[in-house]
């Protein structure tokens, strides 16, 4: 099997990733909710970061909302994705994210076309 990346979700707190066969294109994200867990993140050798919950979900009312988002992606250099609640109705707020994009499953089974 040949892999171009992998995902370490936030409670992945090993940072020996040596274990993953890093090809010239392989590419890690892994996710964070705090600024802990973004410099665990970091000393993994992630190439982004899902920052989430942004906005409030039905399984999550614990969320970032815009402001923290904000906050906790000014405590990294790296690429950051937005992550968790997102709506047709919040999606312009958005852009007021120092995220580079966002994913979203309920967002995109719904076949909602983007729209920013």
């Amino acid at each position: 099997m040949s892999l171009d990346g992998a995902y370490l979700p936030s409670f992945n707190k090993n940072l020996d990733t040596k274990k993953f066969t890093k090809r010239k294109k392989f590419t890690i994200i892994g996710s964070a909710h705090s600024v802990q867990e973004i410099k665990i993140k970091e000393q993994q050798g992630v190439n982004a970061i899902f920052l989430a919950p942004l906005f409030k979900t039905k399984k999550n009312k614990k969320f970032l909302n815009t402001i923290r988002f904000n906050l906790l992606a000014l405590t990294t250099t790296k690429k950051i994705i937005a992550l968790g609640g997102i709506t047709v109705k919040n999606l312009k707020r958005l852009r007021i994210t120092k995220s580079l994009g966002f994913a979203g499953i309920s967002y995109f089974k719904s076949n909602n076309k983007i729209k920013l």
